[in-house]
């Protein structure tokens, strides 16, 4: 039987990785690769959004943004369960701001975090019971076959995926008018997520 990881180690680990520094040099941003993640060996939930962006990637906070404060209202939580790594452990697609383009939008999750790192991450934490999907990227590298088309039928279907997983759109405010077009993501698929939420940051 094959020892499992000890979670801080691998976390040590990831904060070293320098695999995508050429590829950042190259971007618009030219910055250096700066992984922002929590692990943890206790958390019953983890937050799999994209990858961090500017603003985070400064703070170094998972989340420290207005999207942030968007998704702990979903959520249903404050800043303090939503930091508890007891309780929540972050784990995005990609671990460093990718970047901007030329026309200053970001850059999407570079694959190769994923292929390095995801594995192991899971691994050592054996206590999660709900991942968090925010995004579409999250989605498809979690649901696989049983992500849908697009990230709209994917959470529209979120009850598919239960009780392991939950699919979110990613909530920034580029996703305000997608909010609009589709009421039943609040009156819906929100008041399970923040029971579920309570259930796993209160027991």
């Amino acid at each position: 039987m094959t020892r499992m990881e000890n979670v801080a180690d691998l976390e040590r680990e990831i904060r070293t990785c320098t695999a995508c520094r050429e590829a950042f040099a190259a971007t618009v941003t030219g910055h250096a690769p700066r992984p922002v993640l929590r692990l943890s060996d206790t958390a019953r939930i983890c937050i799999c959004g994209q990858a961090p962006g500017a603003r985070v990637h400064i703070s170094g906070v998972p989340f420290d943004d207005p999207s942030g404060d968007r998704l702990r209202g979903w959520m249903g939580i404050g800043r303090d369960v939503f930091y508890d790594r007891t309780r929540i452990a972050f784990a995005p697609m990609a671990f460093c701001f990718p970047g901007q383009d030329s026309r200053g939008s970001d850059l999407p999750p570079p694959p190769r975090c994923a292929e390095l790192w995801r594995q192991r991450i899971f691994a050592s934490m054996p206590r999660v019971e709900l991942l968090i999907l925010a995004g579409a990227w999250s989605q498809r590298w979690h649901l696989e076959e049983r992500s849908a088309r697009t990230l709209t039928e994917t959470t529209r279907n979120w009850r598919a995926y239960l009780p392991d997983a939950i699919p979110l759109p990613h909530p920034s405010w580029r996703n305000n008018a997608w909010l609009r077009r589709n009421p039943w993501f609040a009156a819906d698929l929100l008041p399970h997520l923040r029971h579920r939420v309570q259930q796993l940051t209160e027991a």
